[in-house]
């Protein structure tokens, strides 16, 4: 189908989809706590920004609404041998310019997504190569045999080369250094809705793309995204109707909502684990008391902090009995969880403070503590109880809690002591969350996010192993031993795993994953 002849058919397909279906088309309307703070898809690995680009852009591979593998916009997917998988692409699809999507977008994308600035690089760097067999098939080798990559790339969205190189936007922004280009207000896609306007920090509208390939199962025709940060202004805009949907239900509102005839409240764990973790490299701790040496790099001070941590009080009073504590950096449910090594160090802080003295700070000394007040549920009341708990162990906090706007290019330059972050592995598998939390970081985007560079040579070892292993009881074995290396060495303090909690008027109707993604397609009302 050439050009002129797809735009006439998309023309009157759109024609006839409002002329009969304009009585059933909505706007909804949805506020959240914090924005997606780009258009690039590839600037930054957050879910509140992937879940949003994802209704704009597509993986090759994606997800059902049971978290599945499912054709996206390749139909089909295998290995030729054991470092090569052979991608089969989708025909007649096109960007929502009218451009045909082709083999060179992935080879394109691909490229882009490894590029340097691109916060998608842990999930490219165990491909080699990328190559064009012709139009519609791909081939990705990898460094060695990868049986996940397809899992993998249900996170990696495909962009236009075409686009991208006309409007010079051929890599990624790069959010530590707060440089933006095209993509970052602008998107180019092939998925199920189109950007029609982008206002950083107040609202965002996306309007159904009648050209898709695909079926969209809801009748949403647009879709305004409003971020409110605060916690009563989004639950008044909620309960007034002013939304349609928002999220998360603050804690201790969610009994209250569920009273109200005309609202639902929509529960249900999610697979993002909230942890600290801390600097273990540099030999003077930035924004500390103490000078001339690192006391994180002392196994006995991280345990100290660990064990100051109160985590049934925070579970209990911060979060209304909607966190589940652990002692593992991944949740039930991703591939590779160890039910048996998911057990926590005791709250103790009279060992506490003896490890500290052990360790040559009887009194203590005084860290800054960067912790978002937008990104998680109650993520700044959690960070205000554990520096109240730290300080009566003799740890004085100075507590520095942001916006993420402002946090995350902070804290991904790794400008900081002690921080909170949360993580859902992308491709619900724990080599995820080893190779990008808790590896030694490497150039090619190995232990991308491990921001304390947390090292042990054997987790590395273990994380190139699980990677190729084929055969799952071996691969299982494996995880459990990094993962204990991991708890033996604390190189983190996991807290807990939030709870989803949505509210919506009584006439929407969503599907809510784990993974905390929203897909609009899906919707209706």
């Amino acid at each position: 189908m050439n050009g002129r002849l797809r735009r006439l058919t998309i023309a009157l397909a759109t024609a006839a989809a409002l002329a009969t279906g304009a009585a059933h088309a909505k706007t909804f309307r949805v506020a959240d706590q914090g924005d997606a703070l780009s258009m690039d898809p590839h600037s930054l690995n957050e879910s509140v920004q992937l879940s949003f680009t994802g209704n704009v852009y597509e993986p090759l591979v994606g997800r059902d609404k049971k978290l599945g593998l499912t054709p996206a916009l390749a139909t089909s997917w295998s290995q030729v041998n054991p470092t090569t998988w052979r991608f089969e692409l989708r025909r007649n699809v096109s960007f929502h310019d009218n451009t045909p999507f082709t083999a060179d977008d992935v080879v394109f994308t691909l490229q882009r997504a490894a590029s340097e600035g691109s916060d998608m690089r842990s999930y490219t760097n165990t491909i080699k190569e990328v190559k064009r067999i012709d139009d519609h098939t791909v081939d990705v080798i990898t460094q060695t045999p990868f049986p996940i990559l397809p899992d993998v790339l249900s996170s990696v969205y495909v962009m236009s080369r075409k686009w991208c190189t006309e409007n010079s936007a051929e890599r990624p922004v790069d959010k530590r250094k707060g440089i933006e280009n095209a993509a970052s207000f602008r998107a180019n896609g092939t998925g199920p809705f189109r950007l029609k306007s982008r206002d950083p920090g107040v609202r965002t509208v996306l309007v159904r793309n009648f050209g898709y390939w695909g079926k969209i199962e809801g009748n949403f025709e647009e879709v305004v995204y409003t971020p409110i940060g605060n916690d009563a202004t989004r639950v008044a805009a909620l309960a007034s109707g002013e939304v349609d949907m928002m999220q998360p239900v603050p804690v201790q509102d969610v009994a209250r909502l569920k009273r109200n005839p005309a609202i639902e409240v929509l529960q249900g764990p999610e697979l993002r684990t909230i942890f600290l973790g801390m600097d273990q490299s540099r030999d003077e701790l930035l924004y500390s008391s103490v000078k001339g040496k690192n006391p994180f790099k002392d196994k006995r001070v991280r345990q100290a902090f660990y064990q100051a941590i109160d985590m049934e009080a925070i579970r209990t009073r911060i979060m209304r009995g909607a966190a589940t504590p652990t002692g593992l950096m991944v949740a039930p449910g991703i591939r590779g969880y160890v039910a048996e090594l998911d057990k926590r160090l005791p709250y103790d802080p009279e060992a506490s403070k003896k490890l500290l003295a052990e360790a040559g700070y009887p009194n203590g000394f005084e860290v800054k503590l960067n912790c978002p007040n937008d990104r998680y549920v109650n993520d700044g009341e959690i960070c205000q109880a554990v520096a109240g708990m730290l300080a009566r162990v003799g740890v004085k906090i100075n507590l520095e809690a942001e916006s993420k706007a402002t946090y995350f290019p902070k804290i991904l330059s790794r400008n900081t002591s002690f921080y909170m972050l949360g993580w859902t592995p992308g491709t619900y598998d724990s080599h995820n969350p080893l190779n990008a939390l808790m590896a030694t970081p490497g150039a090619s985007g190995r232990g991308q996010f491990n921001l304390g560079n947390y090292s042990n040579p054997k987790l590395d070892e273990l994380t190139d192993r699980i990677a190729s292993e084929t055969d799952q009881k071996k691969r299982g074995a494996m995880i459990a031993e990094a993962f204990r290396i991991h708890q033996d060495d604390i190189g983190h303090i996991p807290l807990h795993q939030q709870a989803l909690a949505w509210g919506m008027q009584k006439n929407v109707r969503v599907v809510q994953m784990s993974d905390n993604y929203h897909h609009y397609k899906w919707g209706g009302m």
